[in-house]
């Protein structure tokens, strides 16, 4: 079996060639990047959860107290947020956001 890059497996595969950088200082850097993209994803994941337990318990008193589940203005208020912060990505993210925390109905 020969060594080469298709046939390294993720372990055999050197820093340079993980990152696709072209030199070790680019690739430590891309690696140091990506560790921290890591940690931040970890905490937009749990951002996202207690956004969804958040909304559970807004849904509930709504429902509750003879209100519909969805407030559709809020949630265009939202979507505008998104939109102003982010462009329109931004819209795309704050929908699948709210597609999140609506719950099932």
């Amino acid at each position: 079996m020969t060594s080469t890059t298709a046939t390294k497996t993720a372990a055999e595969k050197t820093a340079t060639e993980k990152t696709g950088a072209h030199t070790d200082d680019a690739a430590a850097l891309i690696s140091d990047a990506r560790l921290r993209i890591d940690a931040l994803d970890d905490r937009i994941i749990g951002l996202v959860q207690e956004r969804m337990a958040v909304s559970t318990v807004i849904q509930e008193a709504r429902i509750t107290s003879g209100g519909r589940r969805i407030n559709l203005s809020r949630e265009m208020e939202i979507l505008g947020q998104y939109r102003d912060a982010l462009g329109k990505p931004g819209t795309s993210l704050a929908m699948t956001l709210l597609e999140l925390c609506r719950g099932r109905a």
